[in-house]
């Protein structure tokens, strides 16, 4: 009952719904921004230069920027891109780079919107993301208490099992352990980590992150070097199975191209979140620097072009190269007999050690971003938090020993749905986000550090809470 369910949930919404609200909302941002991704994207490389300030009332934007590439990195980097490979064909690359292209100006306008409707907490830390602008800046409580509901499901619960799923799978098909006794272990770590609250997050995601991301960027680069040959023939079969034009003999070329783009776009927005309105909730907590909403937008873009455009796309080189080789395997596996092609035995080490990585890293990730949302669903009544906790933990555990396909399937469902609510939220928000983004561009045309003067919006009287900005 519970497949069949889920199966028609995420056919609604993945075959019509949200193929056409995502990409239509990337489109629509990426034109009234004036491709802010391709003009900007090297600003946005600037600004991490000087991400590591922080203060008492926050944490630092490099500190968010790890926690949510901790998030974003993970099951679906290297698992997420196999499944959208084997259920999608080399096509559905192409259209994770397109979703991953279009995300980076959703990213910037959610992210931007939850600095702006950013509050306190009672120990003086930053909070907000989709609930709150939902509930300040459109007056709309109970689409924030949904979105809120949807996302301490997705991320608190569905997706933390997902992760768990991942590790136990790399660590039993790579040295054969008891999913039983790594699910455990796995439960035990991350609720030691998450006892810690946010901060706790943020500062492990900042030692993690970096090193993780780095080791595994250098290995598909020496994967690539070592097949250089192949990769104009790599790079062709995904364009031409991305439209189709292989399957054009057969006449299946309507149905090759859902697939492709299906299995793309539902993996991509699974690695990198964008539109979701997931990373704006810790993109919230951020002291920006220059002090202005739009920073720590760009930010959060050059995020999404990490997480998708370099390395799922690592992930993908790494099996496509690997080309005949390799001809069966269920999600994470084929990532690693991909790289035993490559490298030799030890690449399945590599990535068995990398999957506990990035995975554990997104389950303490996504913990904060629900931690923010029982907050708000509570009236940041802190009290909700211990059990919550337990629960998270009593998930991880469940997804070590769980069926694959139903986690994976759960996880889009609500997803989905969280998605969903956030987009509309956005759209209607969207004058007011294009706004607070040019006027930081606008500064930094007339050779201004920009800085967020909250007066000179009047939509925002009496819709931000006092102090945040300075007034």
């Amino acid at each position: 009952m519970l497949e069949t369910v889920v199966s028609f949930i995420n056919t609604l919404l993945w075959q019509t719904v949200l193929i056409y609200g995502l990409v239509g909302a990337g489109i629509f941002f990426t034109l009234r921004l004036g491709f802010i991704q391709i003009t900007n994207l090297g600003h946005a490389v600037q600004l991490m230069k000087t991400s590591r300030q922080c203060s008492d009332d926050g944490i630092s934007s490099f500190q968010v920027f790890c926690t949510s590439m901790a998030a974003r990195v993970g099951a679906g980097n290297m698992a997420g891109v196999a499944v959208a490979l084997t259920t999608g064909g080399p096509g559905a690359i192409f259209w994770m780079w397109l979703i991953a292209f279009l995300g980076m100006a959703t990213s910037m306008v959610e992210s931007t919107l939850a600095q702006v409707f950013k509050v306190r907490d009672q120990d003086g830390q930053f909070r907000g993301g989709p609930s709150y602008y939902m509930t300040k800046g459109l007056g709309q409580k109970w689409m924030g208490i949904l979105f809120a509901v949807f996302l301490i499901i997705a991320f608190g619960l569905v997706f933390n099992a997902v992760q768990a799923n991942t590790i136990t799978g790399a660590m039993t098909a790579v040295f054969d352990f008891d999913p039983t006794i790594v699910g455990a272990v796995i439960s035990i770590c991350s609720g030691l980590v998450i006892m810690g609250g946010l901060k706790k997050v943020a500062k492990v995601s900042e030692i993690i992150v970096p090193v993780m991301a780095f080791a595994y960027i250098i290995i598909a680069i020496y994967v690539v070097a070592i097949n250089l040959e192949k990769l104009p023939d790599v790079f062709m079969l995904i364009i031409n199975s991305a439209f189709g034009w292989q399957e054009a003999a057969s006449g299946g070329v309507a149905y090759a191209i859902a697939q492709a783009m299906k299995a793309g776009i539902a993996r991509g927005l699974f690695s990198n979140e964008a539109g979701m309105g997931s990373a704006a909730n810790v993109a919230a907590s951020a002291t920006p620097n220059p002090n202005h909403p739009a920073s720590q937008g760009f930010i959060q873009m050059f995020g999404v072009f990490v997480d998708t455009i370099v390395i799922c796309t690592a992930t993908a080189a790494i099996i496509l190269l690997a080309g005949d080789n390799v001809d069966s395997g269920d999600g994470i596996s084929l990532t690693i007999m991909a790289l035993e092609t490559h490298v030799g035995a030890w690449g399945g080490a590599f990535i068995a050690g990398s999957i506990l990585l990035f995975c554990f890293t997104s389950i303490i990730a996504n913990y904060s971003y629900a931690e923010t949302n029982m907050l708000f669903l509570s009236n940041n009544n802190k009290r909700v938090l211990p059990p919550f906790r337990l629960c998270v933990v009593a998930m991880v555990m469940f997804g070590a020993v769980a069926k694959i396909g139903i986690v994976w399937d759960l996880a889009d469902a609500s997803m989905g749905l969280m998605a969903l609510v956030n987009l509309v939220a956005l759209i209607l928000l969207s004058n007011l986000a294009i706004k607070v983004i040019k006027d930081y561009q606008q500064q930094r045309k007339a050779g201004l550090k920009p800085t967020f003067i909250a007066k000179n919006f009047p939509e925002l009287d009496g819709k931000i809470e006092k102090g945040v900005w300075g007034e």
